[in-house]
């Protein structure tokens, strides 16, 4: 196992055991066949117990892991005949946001999503996948051009939040973000967003309001990275451990929340260990979901969207003794 995180240490140590013996026993020609059996079915049920009862705080770790899949990486595996457009038309084209036409099973679409960086060069031209407002406002253009062709959107949420710094919030980064909410909530086409990693406050909402909402096993959605709450609560951010235990970020949080709509199942260990199939899942959950959107009008669309945001959170009464 490659860059194991933490709780992943005894899986890799056994592996690690099992790959010396397999060795050893080539190289002397002994026989430890059974031993390597025993072995191998010790490290299937640990990995069972791993990743069948993962905390928040080590499912959080999984969504942040450096070797998962980006959208960039997803996009070539989902889609056929994709074209990569670029700029917001106004300032620049912010590498936080990738996005252009393509087809889902030969139905033309637009995919819009947040790009982390692969090594420290690509991170710092990608801002950590953290866009500036050109970055929400490039990701705008493409969306209204499929709204006005009546092109079904899809995009991939995966970023710890906007960009923070004053570059950003001297070109207006809340408002950027607060046009995208506005704007895709009154686009008459089909909209799925998928949470493919990280999704943070409203960075990751100003890609998210849609008709289907769908997570990745391990992926977290929330309102504050942990890290923020921690810092806030705490005064800590260390302790974003604790902060995602009690945040309620998972996907079957979310999902029991009715804030989302399906749970896309991830391969044994993360999407990083197989990304071909976590790929083929998405596929699969989009067209599944993107037949069902086609049948319904614009007007139906719109209502079906309202509906959807207009029932998150629950309010009850208590009696004051």
């Amino acid at each position: 196992m490659s860059s194991e995180l933490p709780f992943e240490k005894p899986l890799a140590e056994l592996r690690k055991k099992i790959d010396e013996l397999k060795h050893f026993g080539a190289e002397k020609q002994i026989d430890f066949t059974d031993e390597i059996g025993r072995l191998e079915e010790r490290y299937k049920q640990l990995e069972d117990e791993l990743y069948g009862g993962m905390s928040a705080a080590q499912i959080m770790h999984m969504a942040r892991h450096h070797q998962r899949p980006t959208t960039l990486d997803y996009i070539p595996l989902v889609f056929t005949d994709f074209v990569e457009l670029h700029g917001d038309r106004v300032f620049a084209d912010d590498l936080a946001i990738v996005g252009g036409l393509a087809k889902l099973n030969g139905v033309p679409v637009t995919v819009v999503g947040h790009q982390r960086g692969k090594d420290t060069k690509d991170n710092i031209q990608r801002f950590f996948g953290s866009p500036h407002p050109e970055g929400f406002r490039k990701a705008l253009r493409f969306m209204k051009q499929a709204n006005k062709f009546g092109r079904p959107i899809i995009t991939f949420i995966d970023t710890k939040g906007a960009y923070p710094g004053n570059t950003a919030e001297e070109r207006n980064q809340s408002e950027a973000i607060a046009r995208n909410l506005l704007e895709m909530a009154i686009f008459g086409v089909p909209i799925i967003c998928v949470v493919i990693g990280e999704g943070g406050s409203g960075g990751a909402l100003a890609l998210g309001v849609g008709n289907r909402v769908l997570m990745l096993e391990n992926a977290i959605y929330s309102a504050i990275s942990p890290n923020g709450a921690a810092s806030i609560l705490w005064k800590d951010a260390s302790k974003a451990d604790e902060a995602a235990e009690a945040m309620k970020i998972t996907a079957k949080d979310l999902l029991e929340f009715e804030i989302i709509e399906g749970i896309i199942p991830e391969p044994q260990g993360g999407a990083h260990r197989d990304k071909e199939i976590q790929a083929e899942a998405i596929k699969e959950a989009l067209w599944r979901h993107l037949q069902e959107l086609l049948k319904l009008t614009p007007d139906e669309l719109r209502e079906d969207r309202y509906r959807k945001f207009r029932k998150v959170g629950k309010f009850g009464t208590v009696e004051l003794e």
